[in-house]
């Protein structure tokens, strides 16, 4: 018998109130049993915007993109099956999530990221930093281990228990990277598919300040290099 997937999205989310309900009202219908917003931290009205919009809201005051994402992993329920991670800033398509999961569904791969290298990107959606970064990690993740990523975009799904497996401790900036290295070093099935990307709502709280990216790059070569070196 057909086993329709029990499917959760985790968006983490910090002073978001302008963004997360654009976020949450492009999400298709009834393809998830439940949307994980985390507040992890916010000073606006974020957190009443997701619950009012029927959103699971789980705080989060630790900051930390990692953080956020740890937080909502801990309230997943024993039979999810496939687990989303989706921004809060609009700077994704929400409805992009059908071509993220179909290489899941379809027995093809484990996790998938959302590459915004392959897809259409809005003129000045990514910062050069952004891209400079992105190329850099790619480039040393091929070194390292022989496999060629396009990007570390944040939309990305993966199966429940293969994100069990990996065991993700990053708290902040390399949460993303980590996944990607120790997805590699557990051999699982790895599909990137394009996904469309606009400039964000509002100002990034990583590359739109120069401490932000400067804080960022540093921790995703050091998780790199960290890996690389101790296999």
């Amino acid at each position: 018998m057909y086993h329709s997937p029990n499917i959760s999205i985790i968006i983490p989310a910090i002073n978001e109130e302008e963004s997360i309900g654009l976020v949450l009202n492009d999400i298709p219908k009834d393809i998830a049993r439940e949307i994980i917003v985390v507040d992890n931290g916010s000073h606006d009205n974020t957190a009443n915007v997701a619950k009012d919009l029927g959103a699971k809201v789980m705080l989060e005051p630790l900051r930390g993109y990692g953080s956020a994402c740890l937080r909502g992993i801990s309230v997943l329920k024993k039979d999810t099956d496939i687990v989303v991670f989706l921004d809060g800033d609009y700077s994704d398509h929400p409805q992009d999530i059908h071509t993220i999961l179909k290489p899941i569904l379809t027995g093809k791969a484990e996790m998938v990221i959302g590459s915004r290298m392959l897809g259409v990107r809005e003129k000045g959606a990514l910062l050069p930093q952004a891209l400079f970064g992105n190329k850099l990690a790619a480039f040393l993740i091929r070194l390292f281990w022989r496999f060629r990523y396009t990007d570390l975009g944040p939309f990305r799904a993966i199966r429940y228990k293969a994100l069990l497996a990996l065991n993700m401790v990053d708290k902040n900036f390399g949460w993303t990277v980590e996944m990607q290295i120790k997805a590699l070093k557990k051999g699982l099935q790895i599909v990137e598919v394009p996904v469309r990307y606009r400039k964000r709502v509002g100002v990034s709280k990583i590359t739109g300040t120069f401490s932000g990216t400067v804080r960022a790059g540093t921790k995703i070569i050091y998780t790199i290099f960290k890996y690389g070196f101790s296999r």
